[in-house]
């Protein structure tokens, strides 16, 4: 099968297309054609050697796939070969990738395989960050235009919160769209001025946003931050990690199906111009998430 991989660390001109075998599942995992790959942040993250998880290359990015069942390991139970499946995997960027029958859920079937594979990963990010929101409070959500922030303002807003996002003036207008009650355009005002008594900072941008975002949060507020900020010595700080789940993934399908979550797809690419995709990933002004097609995909 067909592969995207790496030898060395470094920019996008690293990733390259390989032949390789077709992975064979082990015990509770599936086989999936892929049919569509979402791009992370995490992705260009990984690439570039910023954060180790797969540790040293030679590996193969992505994490998020939608496709079809292709074979089952032993002790599979919940599917079944020619089902429609997504869900966060490890080595998207591929024709087949091997995944854990519990990391999965079924294609919503309102949606597309597109639309499918830019789910996971984003939508389980905001969901189990969110997980304590209660209804009435206040939440701030940084860079709320893109991947992870465009699907927890819509998460926030089905859980009864007043939603505030940061994002530039340009995607006000969608961002409203979605439910947003409140917009800073960050390249103009210091949301640090424009806004107070948040229960809850999800910060989708990192850096100096932690000890930013504090100012405006109520004393028992919590401050979560997704991309690794600076305040991590203030007790209302929570780091958070998403974890693969294909439980909370059928609940973000029932808000699909619900209409109360829909997700925003900026551009499709064929996943033989995964360099191009990182390059707009990491520019940091994609609305909504990048997907990118394999060479052969189901129908």
């Amino acid at each position: 099968m067909l592969a995207i991989t790496q030898k060395t660390y470094g920019g996008p001109e690293v990733l390259e297309t390989v032949e390789v075998d077709r992975p064979r599942p082990g015990v509770g995992e599936v086989l999936i054609r892929v049919a569509a790959t979402g791009v992370n942040a995490a992705d260009w993250k990984l690439r570039s050697g910023l954060i180790g998880k797969f540790g040293d290359p030679p590996f193969t990015l992505g994490l998020d796939a939608s496709g079809v069942v292709e074979e089952l390991g032993p002790d599979v139970t919940r599917f079944q070969p020619g089902a429609e499946v997504h869900g966060m995997v490890l080595g998207g960027y591929a024709e087949y990738v091997v995944v854990r029958e519990l990391a999965l859920a079924a294609k919503p079937a309102t949606l597309d395989h597109v639309h499918a594979a830019a789910l996971p990963t984003a939508a389980l990010t905001a969901w189990q960050a969110l997980a304590e929101l209660q209804p009435g409070q206040r939440v701030l959500v940084h860079a709320a235009a893109g991947g992870v922030g465009h699907l927890a303002v819509q998460i926030a807003k089905a859980r009864g919160a007043y939603v505030v996002g940061t994002a530039r003036a340009a995607n006000h207008e969608f961002l409203r769209g979605l439910g947003a009650d409140e917009l800073i355009d960050y390249t103009t005002t210091d949301f640090a001025t424009a806004v107070r008594d948040i229960d809850i900072v999800l910060d989708l941008v990192g850096g100096d946003y932690g000890s930013r975002s504090l100012p405006v949060l109520t004393p028992s507020g919590l401050l979560i931050d997704a991309q690794g900020n600076d305040a991590e010595t203030d007790p209302r700080y929570r780091r958070h990690y998403v974890e693969p789940s294909g439980t909370d993934l059928r609940e973000i399908t029932a808000a699909v199906e619900r209409g109360e979550l829909r997700v925003e797809i900026d551009q499709v690419l064929p996943l033989a111009e995964v360099a191009k995709a990182h390059q707009l990933s990491e520019s940091g002004r994609v609305r909504g998430k990048i997907v990118l097609i394999p060479w052969n995909p189901p129908r």
